[in-house]
């Protein structure tokens, strides 16, 4: 008999006490009776932003409304460009899209596959307003260049740190080195909510209360609408199940470090070959990710012997074809190209046991060349 399938993620709530913290949390909101704008958004805010280093917390719909209402508090708007990653989720260039505004992408590290700061600054132009580096699988982009890079081309940074909840570089928490720092609560996040939901972080009390003011519709007060802003408000109830899971988040990422220095051991080179992170001490670790040259034959491997895997990103965004506009093709960012050809996420979560990952590590070691896929 074969083994039960190792799922990719698990997302049940099988902490006892945590599950009583997050019913409580939900019987709290329906006993107050505010559902919109109220207590628990306030000081979810309040202990986010702090948590990150940050003096200020603005809760969204989610996380691509997080961006697009920071770039638009920055200003960014029609006919703007703004130089991010194409490899990341397709949420990251659509919140660039949505206010009017022009993606447009530079390559990657070899080594880290996150944006890289010299190909960044070969791609901006006097209509650049903003660059948007992406802690990509919670691991830290090499921030010291892109806050320099920022100064000295006076070009707006946010960092799209929809998946580095928590994360720190160099000491400091991802999020909080640009003009503002954005997250999402996807439930599959290290900080997930029992739905969507998103947050801006930032230490410039100007900008945090124009992303308030547009979070809102652009209102001032109830009737009046000074500006054009989004319907993007965090509920209270999501913010009441994040404030209850949030004391849980540091104790989740060092748990999620843990197992992938396991994975990092015990991994045989010949196959795969971990992606490079950053400070991996501070990394949220959102996801582990290998490389290799036979990425099909290994998905395939994995999945006949029951371990759920997955590939993030398998098609770049400027190849994406709701950007084809954009006239990119093939060959554009050689880097990104090859590593959506390369890359394989293996199971990552904190309620895994050491015996779990062993058994991921296994079957990775059992895989040779020979091993063919269905389409073979």
């Amino acid at each position: 008999m074969s083994k039960q399938t190792l799922r990719f993620n698990d997302l049940l709530l099988r902490d006892e006490v945590l599950r009583q913290r997050v019913e409580n949390a939900l019987s709290r909101v329906l006993d107050s009776g505010q559902y919109v704008l109220g207590p628990e958004v306030a000081e979810f805010e309040n202990e986010f932003a702090s948590m990150h280093d940050c003096v200020y917390g603005i809760g969204t719909a989610s996380g691509t409304d997080a961006l697009s209402l920071a770039l638009m508090a920055l200003g960014v708007g029609e006919g703007d460009e703004v130089v991010t990653s194409p490899l990341t989720a397709v949420f990251t260039a659509i919140a660039i899209s949505r206010i009017g505004a022009t993606p447009v992408f530079a390559d990657v590290e070899e080594d880290t596959l996150t944006l890289s700061p010299a190909q960044t600054e070969m791609m901006i132009t006097s209509r650049t307003k903003a660059i948007v580096p992406v802690h990509l699988y919670g691991n830290a982009c090499d921030m010291e260049a892109f806050v320099e890079l920022s100064k000295r081309t006076g070009v707006a940074l946010v960092e799209d740190a929809c998946q580095a909840h928590a994360g720190r570089y160099s000491g400091k928490a991802m999020g909080s080195f640009g003009d503002a720092g954005v997250f999402s609560f996807y439930p599959t996040k290290n900080l997930g909510a029992l739905g969507d939901g998103g947050c801006v972080v930032t230490n410039n009390e100007e900008l945090a209360s124009k992303v308030r003011l547009l979070r809102n519709g652009g209102q001032s007060n109830r009737y009046t609408h000074e500006r054009i802003g989004l319907n993007s408000r965090l509920d209270e109830l999501q913010a009441a199940v994040l404030r209850a899971k949030l004391p849980y988040l540091e104790k989740w990422n060092q748990r999620r470090r843990q197992l992938s220095v396991m994975y990092e051991s015990g991994l045989s080179a010949k196959i795969c070959r971990p992606v490079v992170v950053r400070d991996s001490a501070g990394s949220a670790r959102h996801l582990f990710v290998v490389r290799t040259e036979l990425q099909e034959g290994l998905l395939y491997h994995l999945r006949e012997l029951g371990i759920e895997c997955l590939v993030h990103y398998p098609v770049p965004v400027h190849l994406q074809p709701a950007y084809l506009y954009l006239e990119r093709t093939k060959g554009s960012f050689p880097v990104a190209e090859v590593a959506a050809r390369s890359v394989v996420s293996l199971p990552l979560y904190p309620a895994m046991e050491d015996e779990e990952i062993a058994r991921v590590v296994d079957v990775v070691g059992s895989f040779s060349e020979k091993t063919k896929p269905n389409s073979a």
